[in-house]
């Protein structure tokens, strides 16, 4: 199973982008998916996160809550929906998806540039 991202891109600040992270491959399902970002300069293992989905329950990090919203069409895709962008929000942005078997899948990476 590979987790596809896409939406990257370049935004100008105040505007909005979507991102969106799709399993492929053998069919699993999963637990919990979700998208951690990092910021220019900082190392992947201090990433933090910025939001996911688990069973029913959606959830957005504090530092982006009232611009982002995740939303999820089946338990194998997330949408990660940014409003108000600002520079800070530059980063490149990595899904990653916890299977009902196996460990952590982590995708690619999509990078989100915000212009001021």
């Amino acid at each position: 199973v590979e987790l596809e991202e896409s939406g990257g891109g370049l935004v100008q600040a105040g505007g909005s982008h979507t991102l969106s992270c799709t399993a492929h491959g053998h069919g699993r399902s999963f637990n919990t998916m979700g998208w951690f970002r990092q910021r220019p300069g900082q190392d992947r293992a201090t990433a933090s996160v910025v939001g996911y989905w688990s069973g029913s329950r959606l959830v957005v990090a504090d530092s982006v809550k009232g611009r982002f919203t995740i939303s999820s069409d089946n338990n194998d895709d997330i949408y990660l929906h940014m409003n108000s962008l600002e520079p800070e929000d530059t980063a490149v942005y990595h899904c990653f998806g916890d299977p009902s078997v196996g460990g952590r899948i982590w995708g690619q990476g999509t990078q989100v540039t915000v212009s001021s």
